[in-house]
């Protein structure tokens, strides 16, 4: 699989403006399209920012699918006023998830996928749970680092990783669509059943190349993710 990691930088006050529209119109027709929209959040850090993922089975079928996409008819009735609340839509990672290392003495997670029905929509309760991104740019060998020596401690903290990935390296297959290039990052998500649960666990340096950066994601109304 193939994932996005997307934020989008917001006109203010118009980001539920864009989730009510993505919502409605948005996530269905991306998945006819063969993508799978695997969660969208609010930043409670950063009320004009947009986060959300999205998969896809290999770097071909992305090409076909966002092909599929933004050609069709919902995206072009609807791009106008999608654009009209954005001020940035580039800032995008290319992942795909991380294959266990040799020998973890924890259960390594495997490729991220849904915790839960998408409500129908129209919805409009959130989830009570934070997810929080921990993205880090890195030397080659932290996956084996990450393994050994940070994730025990989430584990026995009670933040688990449910997913991990690092930078696909293929090049961008619909070049329409910029993706950050040139980085070299590991990223790992854990979830926590309310925002007050979360845990800021210091992340030892060895290996990385920059500080981390922490993402906290809180689940929109449709999100799989919950």
């Amino acid at each position: 699989m193939i994932y996005e990691l997307r934020r989008y930088t917001l006109r203010p006050g118009r980001r539920d403006t864009l989730i009510e529209l993505f919502e409605r119109e948005f996530v269905e027709t991306q998945e006819a399209a063969g993508m799978q929209v695997v969660g969208h959040f609010r930043n409670p850090d950063d009320p004009d920012q947009y986060p959300w993922f999205r998969a896809f089975p290999g770097m071909e079928a992305r090409k076909a699918a966002l092909t599929a996409f933004y050609s069709g008819p919902v995206w072009k009735a609807n791009r106008d006023a999608a654009n009209a609340t954005m001020i940035d839509s580039d800032d995008v990672l290319l992942l795909r998830p991380v294959s266990a290392p040799d020998g973890p003495g924890w259960s390594w997670p495997g490729p991220l996928t849904a915790t839960g029905p998408r409500p129908p929509v129209g919805a409009t309760a959130l989830p009570d749970s934070l997810y929080v991104a921990t993205i880090c740019h890195v030397e080659d060998g932290f996956a084996a680092h990450f393994a050994s020596q940070v994730a025990p401690g989430l584990v026995e903290a009670g933040a688990p990783p449910i997913a991990c990935f690092v930078t696909e390296p293929s090049a961008n297959t619909y070049p329409a669509l910029p993706v950050r290039e040139g980085e070299n990052v590991f990223v790992w998500l854990t979830r926590f059943d309310r925002a007050e649960d979360d845990l800021a666990p210091s992340v030892p340096d060895t290996l990385l190349t920059a500080p981390p950066q922490r993402l906290r994601l809180s689940p929109a109304a449709r999100s799989t993710l919950r």
